[in-house]
């Protein structure tokens, strides 16, 4: 155990006032934390991603104190209201530093959508949550998720009831203020047959928030013929350290189509495990990560086919630049009993410095002897050809590259199913370009 480990465990104290079932979680987070090694680079998942800078954070130490930091109220509205997508048709949930804020909430959820932060659940939903909660992530193999359940005081259940289509979706904005040693999130989203969901994830800071760690879990339950389209959004600011972990489970004929995107940060490590549990299961799975600076992203994708006649398709382009870093590692995992599957990966990168660099490892693990799958990963820079034409037509260097970056994962963001989000996303993915708008005129 690393002394890291030892410090939090003697720091992590079980909660007297949280409920007991909720105690019960924390005391199997403390087991497996106690039980792992600490990621080194000898550590095949963590070999390209180094945690020195969660190392060397006060986080760990106990010596964080927030006593001198005022939280401006203002500030924390701001940020909120930069996060609204315009013309989305959602009700918005806002998580400040890991508790519920009511007051910045808004829109009533719509019918047949169980809601209930953790501390307020009934005897009902407790039951429920305590036989879904863990039952798709496997905390043993994922060292964070077991520092998210040892630290676990607060979380959000959504149960979609049987034969639903909700027609909003539920926005939630996870604000890290930096005034808290470090912020917990866990989601727990419980999908009955035939039901429909629609569900964003959107992590901000504030611009002065100085470093902030986030150690969040997510975790999707899909019953027989769900579907549930789910949006990630890192958009939190460059100081900020986020480890956090995707796990959903589908039954047969589920329904998965989810996107990632990630600005950089000075740590951000996200894994997505999908295991396909019911024949007829399908997941769409793309992402995009824009690093930049001295920035670092990890991608970890892990599609688990467990029996036949399941479907994936997986799409990632990231664009590195400046001395940024990147790790991509996609795996595809076909189990024997897993005949008649379809896999696709593809991931793409851009370098658009000299010093930038990006380490990708696609994966394929077959097991069956009837299966169609096909990985594939490049590594390029911008095209001279295509830079050549711009500038014969007055398109100026610069804008050139904004075009030609923004072109390579615009794609991914006009396919989204919903426009309001690529609405909304777009301005935002083309500032990163350009500071000039009169260089994104084109894009927009």
């Amino acid at each position: 155990m690393s002394v890291i480990q030892q410090s939090l465990l003697r720091l992590s104290k079980t909660d007297s006032n949280s409920p007991a079932w909720l105690r019960d979680i924390q005391q199997r987070g403390r087991s497996v934390w106690g039980s792992h090694h600490w990621p080194t680079k000898k550590t095949e998942d963590w070999r390209y991603t180094n945690l020195s800078k969660l190392e060397k954070s006060d986080f760990f130490a106990g010596t964080h104190t927030v006593e001198n930091i005022e939280v401006d109220s203002q500030a924390i509205k701001r940020v909120v209201d930069s996060a609204v997508i315009p013309e989305l048709s959602a009700c918005r949930l806002v998580f400040v530093d890991g508790q519920y804020d009511e007051g910045l909430s808004d829109g009533a959820c719509p019918p047949g959508l169980n809601k209930v932060l953790f501390s307020e659940a009934d005897s009902a939903q407790v039951e429920r949550i305590q036989a879904m909660l863990g039952s798709v992530v496997e905390s043993g193999k994922h060292l964070f998720t077991s520092l998210n359940e040892l630290q676990l005081n607060e979380g959000l259940y959504l149960g979609v009831e049987k034969n639903t289509a909700i027609s909003k979706a539920l926005h939630i904005v996870y604000v890290s203020t930096g005034s808290t040693s470090s912020v917990n999130q866990r989601l727990l989203v419980d999908m009955a047959e035939s039901s429909e969901f629609t569900v964003i994830e959107h992590f901000v800071s504030l611009n002065d928030a100085g470093n902030s760690f986030n150690n969040g879990a997510s975790e999707f339950c899909l019953a027989g013929n769900a579907k549930l389209t789910h949006y990630r959004l890192n958009l939190e600011t460059e100081n900020s350290l986020h480890v956090g972990g995707v796990h959903a489970a589908l039954e047969r004929s589920a329904q998965l189509s989810s996107f990632y995107l990630a600005l950089g940060s000075a740590l951000k490590r996200i894994d997505v495990v999908v295991k396909f549990l019911g024949e007829g299961a399908h997941a769409d799975v793309n992402g995009v990560y824009l690093p930049k600076n001295n920035q670092h992203v990890d991608f970890h994708t892990n599609l688990e086919h467990c029996v036949p006649n399941t479907t994936s398709n997986e799409v990632f382009r990231g664009i590195i630049g400046d001395t940024a870093k990147a790790v991509f590692n996609g795996r595809i995992h076909i189990y024997p009993q897993a005949q008649k599957t379809h896999a696709q990966l593809s991931n793409k990168n851009l370098l658009t410095s000299d010093k930038a660099e990006v380490n990708t490892k696609p994966e394929l693990e077959i097991y069956a002897n009837d299966v169609l799958c096909a990985h594939g990963a490049t590594v390029a820079q911008l095209n001279d050809e295509s830079m050549h034409y711009l500038r014969t037509r007055g398109v100026s260097t610069e804008e050139a590259q904004v075009m030609l970056s923004f072109g390579f994962i615009n794609e991914l963001i006009e396919k989204l199913d919903d426009q309001a989000i690529s609405d909304y996303l777009r301005p935002v993915i083309a500032g990163l370009f350009a500071r000039d708008s009169d260089l994104t005129r084109h894009l927009l």
